[in-house]
């Protein structure tokens, strides 16, 4: 006997995106009103710098309205986005007596809210979460788009989960506590973005870069977003990474390789950095990029605090073998994202978004870098 389980569903996975300053009192404001229905149990998951910073200033907001709520922290830093931390984290948790009746708020960059949104997916088999993003990498790239995971020796984000918050925070005040360095990482997903989708905008990024480290509010405003207006087109036609989505790994290829040989004393918009110039050197070869498209691109970066050459200490053969960990390799094969000029991207045969490039083509790159 057969039996045939039917299961097909249409499932409403929309959620709001909030850019704002100081938003801990919206946040809190949206809960009493109902954002995750009737829940009174939250999680609060931060890192050791954002707990003093901001964590435990929501705690006590929450508190102060009789919800019941918890700091669960871990070390600061991509070191720390692991499975172990996972585990220490659901563990902890169990013990403070969480169940399926309980949210997430994931308060921080990009480790905190991959970290926690996949921690979100699996527990209990999958309870909400709210991001409430604390950096300018985390604006442009983890915030946005459901993609949730940990890292492991071999390579990064290769485990995890696409799954959806209730709600995205984007508190552009909380850049004002980051160092000149995160700042520059973070603009390295905004340059970007701007490669693959608008040229208007990697123009905008030209002519205001001082005025992004200076905190100018109606230019902050407009870098925040435009990423999450870029970002958005391309995540609700591809959310589950089938096709275009992969324009959003646009220098990944090399950049995640370099992050994790670094052993991660490189930021992941200083790694991303270092894969976009070997992406528009090697666009340029292939004539996707003119020259003077891939000279301002690296312009920008470089003027934006990036580094652009891959650091001496860097093991070029561990670079290279590290490349077939990419999240794009199909079949064995290395296969690159590439921008057509400034603000589009190539499609190549079949409506592919990346396309076979051999380990010779880039080993010959690495070499000039």
């Amino acid at each position: 006997m057969n039996f045939h389980v039917a299961l097909k569903k249409v499932v409403d996975d929309s959620y709001d995106i909030e850019i704002g300053y100081k938003l801990e009192d919206k946040l809190v404001e949206d809960i009493e009103n109902g954002l995750v229905g009737e829940i009174r149990n939250f999680a609060i998951i931060t890192d050791s710098i954002v707990e003093k910073l901001y964590a435990k200033n929501i705690v006590s907001l929450l508190k102060a309205r009789n919800y019941k709520c918890d700091l669960f922290v871990f070390e600061a830093g991509e070191k720390s986005k692991t499975r172990k931390t996972k585990e220490v984290i659901e563990d902890a948790m169990l013990e403070k007596g969480y169940r399926r009746d309980c949210c997430i708020i994931a308060i921080g960059g990009g480790v905190v809210t991959d970290l926690a949104g996949f921690i979100a997916g699996t527990y209990g088999r999958g309870i909400p979460f709210i991001n409430y993003s604390t950096t300018l990498l985390g604006a442009a790239d983890a915030s946005v788009g459901g993609k949730t995971a940990v890292d492991t020796e071999l390579a990064t984000n290769l485990i995890g989960l696409i799954y959806q918050p209730k709600k995205v925070y984007i508190d552009i005040n909380t850049w004002t506590t980051l160092p000149r360095r995160q700042l520059s990482s973070g603009l390295c997903e905004t340059i970007k973005h701007a490669c693959i989708a608008d040229k208007e905008f990697f123009k905008f990024i030209e002519d205001n870069i001082e005025k992004i480290f200076d905190f100018d509010k109606a230019i902050c405003t407009h870098v925040a977003e435009s990423n999450c207006r870029i970002k958005y087109e391309v995540v609700m036609k591809d959310e589950k990474e089938n096709n275009l989505r992969e324009i959003l790994n646009l220098g990944h290829t090399v950049g995640r390789a370099i992050e994790t040989v670094s052993d991660y004393k490189l930021l992941h918009g200083e790694a991303l950095s270092i894969g976009i110039v070997a992406e528009v050197i090697l666009g340029e070869k292939l004539g996707y990029v003119t020259l003077e498209e891939k000279e301002r691109v690296i312009n920008l970066l470089e003027n934006c605090g990036l580094p652009i050459k891959i650091p001496s200490y860097i093991n070029k053969e561990e670079l290279v073998k590290k490349l077939y960990t990419d999240k794009k390799v199909r079949n064995g094969n290395i296969r690159f994202v590439f921008q057509k000029g400034i603000g589009s991207v190539m499609e190549f045969e079949g409506g592919k978004y990346a396309t076979v490039i051999s380990e010779e083509e880039i080993k010959k790159v690495i070499e000039v870098m």
